[in-house]
């Protein structure tokens, strides 16, 4: 729908610096970059977000004053292995920026991808391949197209590439992957829209069953579930304001990155009347899903899907009473397509809130009295589709200070067909159907944390729970104590999970205390989560190197946003975090960034299949001498008789 100039002038006037970009702003940055000149037809845009202005422009802003708006765009001028990063000023109609980088891929583009689903059904070797098989119907064959890897291969060179693996659907509705074509494998030129290679490592039957999970097709529904209702009669407790959400002491700012997905920035709370900064931006910085089977068809399999796919662009329009319950409000978000166009996913983020059990209880039994108050949270919530797998990402605000992420993992498992049912020899996978197994992988994501807590100067211990040893101190052998050690620099800073030892690391602002004289500070508590298994030295090793530990500690840059980089796709490695904090750069009381891997390995299980039921992972933040006690105590009883005393 065209844009009016009036409604095109009104949507390039936002009223906060940090409010999403509109269509009028996106269509505004194609047309600026096109009268450059510079572009041929064959050019596409393969991102368009916010050049996030300074900090201190942020800080200093107050309502009603000019907003000076950036658009930053990465372009692909050609079929070569070539990008192009521009920033247009879009209230002046003007490139202010123009750099050429070589060697470099964008995240897969989708029309590439269905160049090569196109490539592959004209090959007559690949359909020479599929013929071996019994399969004659093409239109019965789901091609996934895959990121590539590093490899060395002749094909990586100067390509934009992707390795594409096959699926069979008998019927539209069948789920392709309990039916992999085992054994076929194609390289495909994407921009070109070139087959390679097709590579046939040997023909298996294909499994026996369809592996639905539509309701017509697994049997009868329960039928003893009674309806679940959520009501709030006077409306919720939050309030939604542009991109700004506010509940109870709590505001930040929300809106989704093509790539990173739902991004959160200057999250606060109000305390004393002033409201105190905690995080400036927080976002999944990039995740990986590396493979660790053997076989040819699987072995290289590990997938960027915030860099190399991008979790915003597959962002799901979510749904009221399946997605979402309770009393919900939606934004959506507007994103730019390859051809420059915008477009909107509609109900992309959802905001609610909901009951969350017991926040503090007391019984006094001398004193005749029961206080119970109910803990509730805000929750900020996206769905993201990256092709068999389902990633929820779910931000939690609770009325005592403390907030969590938590990633709720589901979808269908990428698999392979195998001879037998007994799984003889399949030391890196599961069997979960007949004939079908699924290989051992994980999931590891990286959250790129900007700590403003009370202000910029801050710094970071890592506090662990040690036993002491035994002696005249220690009698009874019963002692133990909490050990708090400054990471001062870069490689300090390198850090993984302890459980033994209960380790959390802690941010602090020094120059700030509570009342008991302690800095004011929130904890990063990690849940029992893995590193990357795969060797440091290997393809995945080299380009996932931010998997290898749970925590790093970086100074602020702006244009330092990405775990692995700003390009993995098709990437040697080594860029990201490990090249940033090979200069060892100081990061105690000062403007700094905490980069935190979570994630799950998956060793799949029958339970699993045919769809996964929702496996999770994350981490809390939680206040540590931040408020000067319970910041709850003023959550009123949620009933008169909890209210009663003796109640």
């Amino acid at each position: 729908m065209a844009i009016d100039a009036a409604a095109s002038e009104a949507t390039m006037r936002p009223a906060h610096p940090l409010e999403p970009l509109s269509a009028a702003e996106i269509k505004t940055a194609a047309a600026v970059i096109r009268d450059t000149g510079r572009l041929t037809d064959d050019a596409r845009f393969a991102y368009f977000g916010l050049d996030e202005p300074p900090k201190e422009a942020v800080s200093g802003f107050a309502a009603g004053d000019p907003v000076e708006r950036r658009v930053r765009v990465v372009l692909v001028p050609g079929p070569v292995a070539d990008v192009v990063e521009a920033v247009v000023d879009v209230g002046r109609r003007a490139v202010t920026s123009w750099r050429d980088v070589p060697g470099m891929r964008p995240a897969l583009l989708f029309e590439e991808s269905r160049n090569a689903i196109l490539a592959l059904n004209e090959s007559a070797e690949w359909r020479a391949a599929l013929a071996r098989r019994g399969i004659t119907d093409q239109g019965k064959v789901q091609i996934d197209p895959w990121p590539a890897g590093n490899f060395g291969v002749s094909h990586e060179d100067g390509r934009r590439i992707s390795r594409c693996i096959a699926f069979y659907r008998e019927t539209e509705t069948d789920n392709g992957y309990a039916r992999p074509i085992e054994g076929l494998i194609a390289y495909v030129d994407m921009a070109r829209g070139q087959v390679l290679e097709v590579a046939d490592h040997g023909v298996l039957p294909l499994p026996p069953e369809r592996g639905s999970y539509l309701p017509d097709d697994v049997g009868p529904m329960r039928d003893d579930l009674k309806p679940l209702g959520i009501t709030q009669p006077e409306g919720p407790s939050f309030t939604v304001d542009g991109n700004l959400v506010r509940w109870q002491r709590w505001s930040m700012r929300v809106s989704m990155d093509p790539h990173e997905g739902l991004v959160l920035h200057t999250i606060g709370y109000e305390d004393g009347g002033r409201v105190r900064p905690i995080l400036y931006r927080a976002s999944v910085s990039e995740m990986v899903v590396p493979y660790g089977h053997t076989s040819p068809m699987h072995n290289w399999k590990n997938a960027f899907d915030a860099g190399e796919w991008g979790l915003g662009r597959l962002a799901n329009s979510l749904t009221l009473g399946c997605d979402c319950l309770g009393e919900i409000r939606y934004l959506d978000a507007t994103l730019g397509n390859e051809k420059g166009k915008p477009y909107t996913i509609e109900n992309a983020i959802c905001v609610h809130e909901e009951d969350f059990g017991i926040l503090w209880k007391h019984v006094d039994m001398l004193g005749g009295t029961t206080e119970v108050r109910r803990q509730r949270r805000l929750v900020v919530s996206s769905i993201s589709t990256v092709g068999n797998y389902e990633y929820a990402f779910y931000w939690y605000f609770y009325l005592d200070g403390s907030m969590q992420l938590e990633v709720k993992l589901s979808g269908v498992m990428s698999t392979m067909a195998v001879s037998g049912n007994n799984g003889e020899g399949l030391e890196n996978a599961s069997m979960v159907a007949p004939q079908l197994a699924a290989p051992y992988h994980q999931h590891l994501f990286n959250v790129r944390l900007d700590f403003d807590v009370d202000g910029t100067a801050n710094s970071v211990y890592e506090v662990d729970a040690l036993p002491e040893p035994v002696g005249p101190e220690n009698p009874l052998a019963n002692v133990f104590t909490a050990k708090a050690t400054a990471l001062r620099t870069e490689r300090q800073a390198q850090r993984v999970v302890d459980p033994a030892r209960s380790r959390v690391w802690k941010i602090v602002n020094p120059e700030v205390r509570n009342r008991l004289g302690e800095p004011v500070g929130y904890k990063l508590v990690p849940s029992s989560t893995p590193t990357l298994l795969a060797h440091p030295e290997s393809s995945v090793g080299r380009r996932a190197a931010f998997a290898t530990r749970n925590l790093w500690v970086t100074p602020y840059r702006a244009d330092e946003r990405r775990a692995a980089g700003e390009y993995p796709n098709q990437h040697a490695g080594g860029d990201g975090l490990p090249r940033w904090t090979a200069a060892d750069r100081a990061v105690a009381d000062t403007d700094l960034v905490v980069w935190h891997t979570f994630g799950v390995t998956h060793i799949p299980r029958p339970e699993d299949w045919p769809v996964m039921p929702v496996e999770s992972s994350g981490f809390l933040l939680a206040p540590v001498g931040f408020f000067d006690r319970n910041p709850a105590l003023d959550v009123p009883p949620s009933s008169e008789h909890c209210d009663d005393e003796g109640g």
